[in-house]
């Protein structure tokens, strides 16, 4: 039996989700461990109850076995004599590492960033990751009516979603904000506006006091930044950035899954490179990608 440990925000757990997945279709037994990380007080949700998923869980007594972890007397003794069993696999980096998708049995951690972990099964996932009607339990009827009238105006017109992440942006910029600049963004929005010049940009954003500001600052026309989403209901934005017809993306996995659930087969999807500082991060990238520097060239072309 395989264990993925199921960890992060909703974007890392769609990719954990997604290898799950690849790892059933090659005839694997497989479950997910959601106790380590999300068994303890944390600011991160388990989010997938929003899409009609199933995924089997393993318990404690199975984590144990693959890890090594906590056991009873006999069996701490045997491991004194014997030495560590563990079977814990960390994915090599941030690219792809085929050593994924060979191990068995293993406990796997990582983030799993590519679509070479799930090529198999990028069909059963498209059907499968269709937003719940239980989106909506829990909200206000009038957050409720908020959100389906953006959904309205994105159907209606040239929609495009562009996504704005701050927070650990805010403390690392070393890693996550030498990517993601305003010249990234500008040469990005006039991209997307040299093909469909009626386009209506749609703004997703944690941090909605700066981002107001800096739209006003360094972009002309008008953006509807999307209001009154949180943490705790940012499947509300996934759903609602999937649904725009094309994406500028940050440097996220929550933008990455943006983009790869829009159904939409003319979609522009433009993604900044590096993804991260100077770290080689080359597997993330879809063929379909326009990739933009943070000087604002276009170094990939659709």
């Amino acid at each position: 039996m395989d264990i993925i440990r199921m960890e992060g925000g909703l974007g890392n757990q769609l990719f954990q989700y997604a290898l799950y997945r690849q790892l059933q279709f090659m005839g694997r037994t497989v479950k997910m461990d959601v106790t380590t990380e999300y068994g303890r007080e944390h600011d991160r949700q388990q989010m997938l109850w929003a899409f009609d998923v199933h995924y089997e869980e393993a318990t404690q007594e199975e984590i144990n076995r693959l890890t090594d972890g906590f056991m009873d007397l006999p069996s701490r003794i045997r491991r004194k004599l014997t030495g560590r069993r563990t079977k814990k696999y960390a994915e090599a980096d941030s690219n792809f590492d085929p050593q994924v998708l060979l191990k068995t049995p293993v406990y796997l951690t990582g983030y799993f960033q590519s679509e070479k972990y799930f090529k198999d099964v990028e069909g059963i996932l498209h059907t499968e990751l269709r937003f719940s009607d239980r989106i909506y339990d829990g909200i206000s009827e009038a957050f409720a009516d908020q959100i389906r009238n953006y959904q309205k105006q994105i159907r209606e017109t040239e929609s495009v979603s562009l996504h704005v992440r701050r927070g650990d942006y805010l403390e690392h910029p070393e890693i996550y904000g030498m990517s993601c600049t305003t010249e990234y963004y500008q040469a990005g929005v006039r991209y997307i506006r040299e093909r469909y010049p009626d386009a209506e940009i749609f703004v997703f954003t944690n941090d909605p006091v700066f981002t107001e500001k800096w739209l006003q600052e360094n972009f002309l026309g008008d953006f509807t930044l999307i209001q009154g989403t949180s943490e705790e209901t940012g499947y509300l934005d996934l759903m609602l950035m999937s649904q725009c017809k094309h994406q500028l993306m940050a440097n996220s996995s929550f933008s990455w899954w943006g983009a790869w659930l829009n159904p939409n087969k003319d979609k522009i999807v433009v993604a900044p490179e590096p993804w991260f500082g100077d770290r080689n991060f080359h597997d993330i990238y879809t063929e379909e990608m326009i990739r933009i520097s943070p000087r604002g060239e276009v170094k990939k072309h659709g």
